[in-house]
């Protein structure tokens, strides 16, 4: 069978002057007219402009301001893997509003960007008067188009279908850099400033709330998925550690999120790299670089010349990751040179001719990994003084910091070729170690083959999922590689997401109010 880039499998406005940390004043280049800013701390969270009604596409050229049960299903029904089967048979009918807002950028300078709402409505009980709010964060993607409030993405229509037509009102942000957003990078994985992206989206979103017939009840869940697992924890640490008495978090469920990123980042460069590792990296140091991490000197001191022209503005852009790599813009997938040192069993294709960092680079990482080990007990897994600027890096973003003090549902697979279960294992590990209640930690591994302890019904339905797609991989020709191949190429987002997802919400729905 033929197969496309591995690098593909990741999940798939009003421009604001940066002003840096405080209010100041600048002129409006028209007469000479003074406008004075007010401080940053200020207009975070302020909405731009008010929300706007975003119609969704539900066939060709035809269009719904409100999307009913019907519809809902058979939209499902045709893009979602597994369909109303997995999330269940709309209930509510759900209208969609887009809000821009204030926000900061890495560097803590006034920057915009936008959030979805997605609103219930309709006769069931579960559709009317106050309803539980549910803040998302989005999976990686490497278009700066991304907006969940565009019901014709698969994220965006599954959070619709999964939560908004069971009765939540969703706020979806898309993060600074996307949808339109000023914002000229991406803040990947950065854990301050996503968090605060997500605290000033659900701002913006609760001023708007009264004018788009949005009645929120004083249930507030958090949860999202891959990168949005990352920046859903991070965003329930910020919540509860600066911002206590603003928000209340009821529960949070992050999913399949790379939580503890120095030892991510430490695998991936001690020979285990995996899918999507071509394409985040890059992202992450810019991130970093953005942020005043000061990462590299020379773009040239991390990447191959063949790459490093240019890869800071790369990320996310105009072209998906397939045609990036067809365009000779990133390997494949090849992370490191065929003879860079040490190389883990089964990880060969992360290393060739055509790789993306330099070995020097990696050899710089790898002596600091070996002076400055971290990681090793999973009580004190940071207790380390990593001197390699990444792996500084890591460490300040790494999430293995605070104990949750709310009901944490941590869902994945064990087979993740894109984020490895070992985040979950090291977070849960990490929790129980400042001793987190079994009762406040959950953490449900679908691939885990126990049959007589809690979620057994969702691991045999999850089990069952990968039997039927390896059935028709071979049933229309394929062999039994290429059905372990398709398994693997859908298991991070089209396998494990949906089956988390669904699981998360019967935890909210059973979640006690605070």
């Amino acid at each position: 069978m033929m197969r496309g880039p591995r690098l593909s499998l990741i999940f798939p406005a009003v421009l604001l002057a940066s002003c840096g940390g405080g209010g100041g004043s600048s002129a409006d280049h028209t007469g000479g007219t003074v406008v004075t800013q007010p401080p940053v701390t200020q207009l975070r969270g302020v909405v731009i402009g008010g929300a706007t009604l975003v119609p969704a596409v539900v066939s060709a050229g035809a269009t719904l301001n409100t999307v009913d049960p019907v519809t809902m299903r058979n939209l499902v029904q045709a893009s979602v893997s597994y369909g109303s089967a997995v999330t269940g048979t709309p209930t509510c009918a759900v209208t969609t509003y887009t809000v821009r807002y204030h926000t900061v950028d890495g560097m803590a300078a006034d920057t915009d960007a936008s959030t979805a709402i997605m609103v219930p409505s309709g006769t069931d009980p579960a559709c009317q008067g106050g309803r539980p709010v549910m803040l998302y964060a989005h999976g990686t993607s490497a278009s700066k188009a991304t907006d969940m409030a565009n019901l014709a993405g698969t994220e965006a229509r599954l959070m619709a279908a999964m939560f908004a037509a069971q009765g939540y009102i969703v706020v979806a942000p898309n993060y600074g850099g996307y949808a339109g957003s000023a914002m000229a990078y991406h803040a990947y994985l950065d854990a301050e400033q996503q968090a605060n992206d997500m605290i000033d989206a659900l701002r913006a979103a609760r001023s708007a709330f009264g004018a788009i017939n949005a009645t929120a009840s004083s249930r507030l869940m958090v949860s999202g998925y891959s990168q949005g697992g990352f920046v859903a924890l991070a965003t329930q640490r910020a919540m509860q550690t600066k911002y206590s008495g603003e928000f209340k978090v009821t529960a949070a469920a992050p999913m399949s999120g790379p939580y503890a990123l120095l030892q991510f980042g430490d695998a991936i460069f001690n020979g285990a790299p995996t899918v999507g590792s071509s394409a985040f990296l890059p992202m992450l140091i810019n991130a970093g670089q953005r942020a005043g991490a000061g990462l590299y000197t020379s773009l040239n001191d991390v990447y191959e010349d063949k790459y490093a022209t240019g890869i800071d503005t790369l990320l996310p852009g105009t072209l998906g990751l397939g045609d990036l790599v067809a365009a000779g813009k990133l390997p494949n997938d090849v992370l490191f040179a065929a003879d860079s040192l040490p190389q883990a069993a089964g990880y060969a294709s992360y290393f060739g001719a055509d790789h993306l960092l330099k070995t020097s680079y990696r050899n710089s990482y790898l002596a600091d990994l070996k002076a400055n080990p971290c990681n090793t007990n999973s009580s004190t897994p940071l207790a380390c003084a990593p001197a390699q600027p990444l792996r500084k890096w890591l460490l300040k973003n790494d999430l293995r910091t605070y104990t949750p003090s709310v009901p944490l549902f941590l869902c994945g697979g064990n087979q993740d070729p894109v984020v490895p279960f070992a985040n979950t294992d090291a977070a849960g590990a990490y929790f129980r170690a400042q001793a987190m209640s079994s009762l406040q930690l959950t953490v449900l591994d679908l691939d885990d083959s126990a049959l007589l302890t809690d979620y057994r019904n969702a691991r045999a339905e999850f089990a069952a999922a990968k039997a039927l797609l390896r059935l028709s991989v071979i049933s229309g020709g394929g062999s039994g590689s290429d059905a372990n191949k398709a398994v693997a190429d859908s298991y991070h987002a089209g396998l494990v997401a949906p089956f988390c997802m669904r699981e998360a919400r019967n935890f909210f729905d059973s979640a006690p109010s605070r």
